[in-house]
């Protein structure tokens, strides 16, 4: 019992020290030429609205949610963020979202109604706010049909919103449609994106996620990280898809601080009566091994790839069983991904909560802003690798097949140096340590992960 309570502080103590270190350092160096949006620079740990709340969002849910994450001790492991997705805007029909007088969304009063003078998104970022954590808030590229049909004016500028326009290129909103492309050589242009990032530094916000981008939005991403860079506040961008490929990474690693590639990790297909539960399926976190693995070399210097939220907190609901909990997290966090929970944070499962969320040696693992390379990819047996700071190599062994299986790698192979007295294995979700020779290996339950902190001795 005392060495467990000796373990438990010197992994809280590692945590902290990868937090701190990621705020303080910023997480390594910076790729030659990236810009900095002017936030810490290690993976964001929150929420976000979509997987549960999806098309119903309300400043009550939000708020709700918020209280929860701050409840359940999540915040203090910092999980700060709470992320408002799609539906927070008014959405008349397909000719666009409705703007205001310089064309940018208005904000559905009957989801998010204001206070007095103050917007309703900025009464539920003012919440958050007070709570001690960050807001962040969805978008999509482009300009509403309904700024270029009235002519709204550019704040600030003598341009109007038919100048930027371009009417030929239709871009993604999977609410309103409606948006069109903007022509970023034109007057003007910039300088709408500007207005759209300042009203929203205004409204509190700490987060933007825009959707739906496509390889043709490289313009876009530059000009949304070029608006908040002159906004003022600090603030994440997340650029999602669409349907962007690896052509568009030299303008992520340059202009945003995380990216998500992949389809979906909701199981839409699994949905019953209306409810969004189950969240996800293993069908869906199977997928994700081959983007960890092709999209590693764009990871890191504080710029990181997104898996899409983590479905793990509902218990039952979630989708998955609690072996394949382990799996999604354990990738992830190899992966050094954004950890953004999906879940229903008021109805919170114990264990998923104690076991899963807040195993900070797991945690630690993700805060490390180093993403693991594949080693191995045989059949059902797939290895991920990294090497820490210190010379210990995370490593995890996963089984995707349907029966146990023993999964082995040499310690060569994942980068540890040639040891006569061999190594230390720390298994980061029994606690387990063990001592063992080249040959790092175990019994790795069907669809499940062993993770490994190794050391040499």
């Amino acid at each position: 019992m005392i060495f467990m309570k000796q373990l438990t502080h010197a992994l809280t103590v590692a945590l902290m020290v990868v937090l701190s270190a990621g705020a303080a350092a910023g997480g390594g160096q910076q790729n030659a030429g990236t810009e900095k949006n002017g936030l810490e620079r290690r993976p964001v740990l929150g929420w976000s609205s979509w997987s549960f709340l999806r098309k119903d969002p309300t400043a009550a849910k939000i708020e709700a949610q918020a209280r929860a994450l701050k409840d359940s001790g999540l915040e203090k492991l910092g999980y700060n963020y709470i992320n408002l997705d799609d539906f927070w805007y008014q959405c008349p029909g397909s000719q666009g979202p409705n703007v205001d007088r310089y064309g940018r969304w208005v904000t559905d009063s009957s989801r998010f109604p204001p206070q007095g003078d103050t917007d309703g998104i900025q009464v539920v970022a003012d919440y958050i706010h007070s709570l001690g954590m960050k807001f962040g808030i969805y978008v999509t590229p482009g300009i509403s049909r309904q700024a270029v049909s009235k002519n709204t004016p550019i704040k600030g500028t003598p341009y109007t919103a038919v100048q930027i326009a371009d009417p030929s290129v239709a871009e993604e909103n999977y609410n309103c449609k409606g948006m069109l492309g903007i022509s970023y050589s034109k007057p003007g242009a910039q300088e709408y994106i500007n207005s759209w990032v300042e009203m929203l530094a205004a409204y509190g916000v700490d987060y933007i996620k825009i959707d739906g981008m496509k390889n043709s939005n490289a313009a876009d991403v530059e000009a949304w990280s070029k608006a908040i860079r002159q906004c003022g506040r600090p603030i994440a961008l997340d650029v999602t898809q669409g349907s962007f490929t690896q052509a568009l990474t030299p303008t992520l690693m340059k202009y945003a601080d995380q990216w998500e590639f992949a389809p979906d990790v909701e199981c839409y297909r699994c949905e019953k009566n209306g409810s969004s539960y189950p969240l996800t399926s293993w069908r869906d976190i199977e997928k994700r091994f081959n983007y960890v693995a092709e999209w590693q070399p764009y990871s890191g210097s504080g710029r990181f790839n997104d898996y899409d939220s983590i479905e793990i907190g509902n218990g039952s609901n979630n989708g998955l069983t609690a072996i394949e909990r382990q799996t999604q997290l354990s990738l992830w966090a190899l992966g050094s991904a954004p950890l953004i929970l999906g879940v229903d944070l008021t109805n919170l499962d114990q264990r998923d909560l104690q076991k899963y969320l807040k195993n900070i040696a797991v945690l630690a693992v993700d805060q490390d802003s180093i993403a693991a390379r594949r080693v191995a990819n045989t059949g059902n047996q797939q290895v991920f690798a990294k090497m820490e700071a210190n010379g210990d190599v995370i490593v995890g062994l996963f089984n995707t097949g349907n029966t146990a299986e023993k999964v082995s790698v040499q310690a060569s192979a994942v980068g540890l140096p040639r040891n006569e007295h061999g190594y230390s294995t720390h298994n980061l979700w029994t606690g387990a340590m063990e001592k063992t020779g080249s040959d790092l290996s175990a019994v790795v339950p069907s669809h499940g992960v062993v993770l490994y902190r190794v050391s040499a001795l």
